[in-house]
């Protein structure tokens, strides 16, 4: 008698293969990040949310969607389920030091919900650099000399991240404004 590998129980409803979102992301002091979370086909009716806490089984729901595709937002932070892409983005604002944590993105279902981790780092604005909207499709550089024609490129846009020993620098852009940030980090 042949017995169904393990492996396949992987994929039903109920496992952790239904959810996925970046391991860390990272923002500036006062600006604002945006978290992807991405689910699987099937599970677009169902509640979404994000939540704070080290801990899955005891994070406090800061936001969660109605089931739909309408924006929900509370406090600082919005939540918005596109379910056509299968993934609902989330948008914290104002950021704060202390709101560094371990953040969840999470599916309610009966049972344990689906939920993955996503550390938060968010770090002390050290640039902001406003430019017209000639400019809006070109790449930023945030670089390090005396030269900007012989200058070393830290990080460019868009959205990227370069990790030094110690230091992480960071951009982001939103209404013509190119923020440059630093936190301290662990490398790994």
């Amino acid at each position: 008698m042949w017995l169904l590998p393990p492996l396949l129980l992987l994929f039903v409803p109920g496992s952790s293969a239904a959810i996925r979102g970046p391991e860390e992301v990272t923002g500036p002091e006062q600006g604002w990040l945006t978290v992807q979370c991405h689910y699987e086909p099937g599970w677009e009716p169902y509640v979404k949310y994000w939540c704070q806490g080290a801990e899955w089984s005891d994070c406090k729901i800061l936001v969660r969607t109605a089931a739909s595709e309408w924006e929900v937002k509370e406090d600082r932070v919005s939540i918005r389920d596109n379910q056509t892409s299968h993934v609902f983005t989330v948008t914290m604002e104002k950021l704060r030091r202390e709101d560094t944590d371990t953040y969840w993105c999470g599916i309610e279902k009966s049972g344990t919900d689906h939920g993955v981790p996503v550390k938060v780092t968010i770090g002390p604005v050290i640039a902001q650099c406003h430019y017209g909207q000639l400019w809006e499709s070109h790449v930023e550089q945030w670089c390090e000399g005396v030269d900007g024609s012989g200058c070393t490129v830290l990080v460019q846009s868009p959205g990227a991240e370069q990790k030094g020993k110690r230091r992480a620098v960071y951009l982001s852009q939103k209404e013509r404004m190119l923020t440059v940030a630093l936190h301290d980090y662990q490398p790994t």
